[in-house]
């Protein structure tokens, strides 16, 4: 279905966004998802097979096996920032699994969720699966529906709400939700191959992505090094922006308004505001929802931007004494869906990784985690509840039961 219609999906998905190039969307709702999807198709024959328990139960003259069975009916409910990818990759993680699936597409982007219902007829069976549509109260109700399992990727705000929902039927959730992702650049690290990654990496998708890097902890004398490559690697990337098509736009007025009151309430308490536009352009941008690139430094407790997930094209960027107290940081507050390290591997990243706590670890590259097809991928505490790709994505959804059969005779 995805590829069959490849041009149709990313023509929605720039109608949603008002700009977001062809190229971006292929890269990410369906050239990332293939790989996965391919690793699911290699493997779920060896996945579904029963295992045989161990002697000691042929020992007591029993015959004893487990069997993947499928949990039943798997409701999915979709977000705006990926509204393909992240719905097709748990149906797919399901329906290997053997169950049916029902998808709640987000409204925000409602020419991708248009589609997708409109396609899903033509490909499954309408027991197989049924793509709804509506806004928050139709997502409520689907979230109180009596599922076998519930699959939500969204905020820990709505993450909470839906769990709620799901707990008054005893249904099982996967939450796939977000937080506030530390960078943290080593003493030791190749400081302008640093920052020109992770500034390259703030700007995907216009910085709407659960695993972009939120905030960089960086060594206090070098903070002036990382913020120049920074600024140097945005102008290269971003000569302009207004009418920029590669330059993705705030997917609606409420974030592009949540994003600048963050940067406002950053400057209103002393934070460092720096705005990267090299053409001159007039920006915030409101009819195109555009901000221009923004490096944000001198943030203290008392910021909104501190706390918040940033979820646009902003850069926070503080300094660290020494690495316990980089690590005494992150731990002070919820456990990110990733935490990433810039720097060698050697006992201070290992440290790093013993250290703290996340849904998952890259060193020196963007969403590095996501990239081994069997690898899972899910948060942790407030990031998230559960995992998914590849074997994960299979176990999730399926019920593994033990079949005992006894050998012995009666007297």
């Amino acid at each position: 279905m995805v590829l069959d219609n490849t041009d149709a999906f990313t023509e929605a998905m720039a109608e949603d966004f008002g700009t977001r190039s062809k190229a971006a969307s292929l890269f990410t709702e369906v050239v990332g998802i293939i790989p996965v999807i391919e690793h699911t198709r290699a493997h779920v024959a060896q996945w579904m097979r029963s295992t045989a328990l161990m002697r000691a139960a042929r020992l007591a003259g029993l015959r004893a096996e487990v069997q993947p069975t499928p949990v039943g009916v798997v409701g999915i409910i979709g977000p705006w920032n990926f509204p393909l990818n992240l719905v097709v990759l748990p149906a797919a993680a399901a329906f290997a699994a053997g169950n049916r699936v029902m998808i709640k597409m987000s409204e925000i982007t409602g020419h991708t969720a248009r589609l997708m219902s409109d396609l899903a007829p033509r490909y499954f069976d309408a027991d197989e699966l049924a793509v709804v549509t509506g806004g928050p109260e139709v997502a409520a109700t689907f979230a109180a529906l009596p599922f076998d399992h519930l699959f939500f990727t969204g905020s820990p705000s709505v993450g909470a709400l839906v769990g709620g929902a799901a707990a008054a039927n005893l249904v099982p959730v996967t939450l796939e939700l977000g937080g506030k992702n530390p960078v943290v650049v080593a003493p030791d690290a190749d400081l302008r191959r640093a920052a020109a990654r992770i500034a390259a990496a703030r700007m995907v998708n216009g910085g709407q992505v659960c695993v972009c890097p939120d905030y960089v902890l960086v060594p206090h004398d070098r903070i002036d090094t990382f913020v120049e490559v920074a600024r140097e690697t945005l102008r290269g990337m971003f000569p302009t922006i207004a009418t920029n098509g590669d330059y993705c736009s705030s997917v609606n007025a409420a974030n592009f308004d949540r994003v600048l009151g963050l940067i406002d309430d950053a400057r209103s308490h002393g934070a460092t505001v720096e705005t990267v536009a090299p053409a001159g352009e007039l920006l915030p941008d409101r009819r195109a929802r555009k901000i221009a690139p923004t490096i944000v430094r001198d943030v203290d407790e008392r910021m909104r931007i501190a706390e918040e997930e940033i979820f646009g094209p902003v850069l926070v960027v503080q300094g660290y004494t020494d690495l316990t107290a980089a690590i005494d940081y992150i731990n002070a507050r919820p456990a990110p869906l990733v935490a990433y390290w810039y720097g060698p591997d050697n006992e201070d990243f290992r440290g790093f990784i013993r250290r703290t706590r996340s849904g998952g670890v890259a060193r020196n590259d963007f969403a590095a985690q996501m990239i081994p097809s069997a690898a899972p991928f899910g948060g942790v505490g407030r990031s998230g509840m559960g995992a998914y790709h590849g074997k994960a994505g299979f176990d999730a959804f399926s019920h593994y039961r033990t079949v005992v059969g006894s050998d012995c005779r009666s007297a």
